[in-house]
């Protein structure tokens, strides 16, 4: 088991006792990906649940193929989609790779992700990018008609043609998107495009283990069979029908019961910048998953220390409502020792000596002891390093947790009924037809 559940310094927040209460409601939910899974809401999307095993073989060896064509003949390779369309491939490659990735020696392709906003400055910007490189282009969509993707494509499209003609335009472009149907599976089918896959039974949010995710991560570089080994190995050990021995179970009881104690928003942190993006995940993950009916915790994130100069304050003496969840890893991905300087302007000879990830990893003692007599709660998932099979297995726990949590909660953890509200008020201020009716009365408002 390449992770660990921490739950050392919860003494004071979370009993025995808590847990055992608790322990009926865990096992009900368990039960949903088993014996009543027939009954458990939202059954039709548990398709990421085997997915670490069940995947399709075929596309699994055409992505690393299209990888690799994608690095002989392209510079950049522009990722465009929103939310699980893009956000678990960029935190695996940050996490394994770099936050600056792109600015690497042998770097290629570089990877811009896009249509993730509506920013004219952002496109702007990528487009001049790849007016003396080759590029190609990945759009994520499952229907095809997400207007942030969908725009910043049609730009795209409008410039593969332009610098390459039709042709070998239409051999630059590469779409992840339904089986059967939507506009993007009609023009990839017209166009001859070289299409993937995203699974009916897998949500957005659950989908970075499928070409949604897979293709950019490959074309990084990274192994995407380890990348599977680590979830597979996830998946096996969370078979374990007792809640009390089965980690992702207990982490979810843990948030449950902090949150009917009042602690109602969880800060992943963690003491690597290449993090950054995964907590971007986690936050969607869990908030897309749990945030309904007036329920849910807020998903929260800070990368310490540097956070701990702006949040610090806050999260030591603020309101008492939220509990950290720590994700910590036993080895750097790389070292450097502080050395000694002969005037110690700085007061840091007691240093000398010293590799620079035990400062850190002092650091992040030293922050747990304050925050947790600051009454913030700390759980801390250890792993052993940043490397595709350790974020396989984090990525299937925090899946998996997800899933048990939302059900414990007595949500459906695997629909989004919320996020379409503002998408209806943007089309009827657009005037898209078929929004008319609502125009005049959300103006009038503004």
């Amino acid at each position: 088991m390449s992770l660990k559940l921490n739950t050392k310094y919860l003494e004071g927040f979370v009993s025995g006792e808590d847990l055992g209460k608790l322990k009926p409601e865990t096992e009900k939910a368990l039960s949903f990906f088993y014996e009543n899974k027939s009954s458990a809401p939202g059954n039709d999307f548990h398709g990421w649940r085997t997915l670490p095993e069940d995947y399709d073989k075929k596309e699994f060896a055409e992505i690393k193929a299209a990888a690799e064509k994608i690095r002989n003949d392209s510079d950049i390779l522009i990722v465009i989609g929103i939310g699980g369309s893009y956000l678990g491939a960029r935190a695996v490659i940050e996490f394994c790779k770099s936050k600056n990735y792109n600015l690497l020696p042998g770097a290629k392709p570089q990877i811009f992700f896009l249509g993730n906003s509506l920013s004219p400055t952002e496109i702007t910007e990528v487009l001049s990018l790849t007016k003396d490189k080759d590029f190609s282009v990945n759009v994520i969509s499952k229907s095809g008609t997400t207007t942030e993707p969908s725009v910043a494509f049609r730009i795209f499209k409008r410039r593969l043609v332009e610098k390459y003609g039709e042709k070998q335009a239409n051999e630059r472009i590469y779409v992840t998107t339904d089986r059967s149907k939507g506009i993007l599976r009609r023009e990839a089918d017209e166009n001859s495009w070289k299409s993937f896959v995203i699974p009916d039974d897998v949500g957005g949010r659950y989908s970075v283990l499928t070409a949604v995710g897979l293709l950019p991560i490959a074309c990084a570089g990274i192994d995407i069979d380890k990348l599977m080994k680590g979830a597979r190995d996830a998946m096996n050990d969370l078979k374990e029908r007792d809640v009390e021995k089965n980690q992702a179970c207990r982490y979810a009881a843990i948030r449950n019961i902090l949150l009917r104690k009042g602690k109602f928003v969880e800060m992943m942190v963690c003491y690597e910048p290449d993090y950054t993006m995964m907590n971007e995940w986690f936050k969607q993950l869990f908030g897309e998953s749990e945030g309904k009916e007036n329920k849910g915790i807020l998903p929260y994130s800070g990368i310490y220390s540097t956070d701990l100069h702006s949040l610090g304050q806050y999260v030591q003496e603020g309101e008492r409502i939220l509990f950290e969840t720590l994700v910590s890893f036993k080895e750097p991905k790389c070292d450097i020792t502080i050395e000694k300087e002969e005037n110690n302007g700085d007061g840091l000879n007691f240093l000398a000596g010293r590799k620079l990830s035990y400062v850190n990893k002092t650091a992040s003692q030293g922050v747990i002891l304050a925050h947790t007599d600051g009454s913030v709660p700390n759980i801390i998932l250890e792993l052993d390093r940043m490397d595709e099979e350790n974020l396989g297995y984090l990525i299937y726990f925090l899946e998996f947790s997800c899933g048990v949590s939302g059900y414990i909660l007595g949500v459906n953890p695997f629909n989004q009924p919320g996020v379409e509200a503002y998408k209806k008020n943007m089309f009827a201020l657009l005037g898209k037809p078929g929004y008319e009716s609502q125009t005049e009365k959300l103006r009038a408002r503004l």
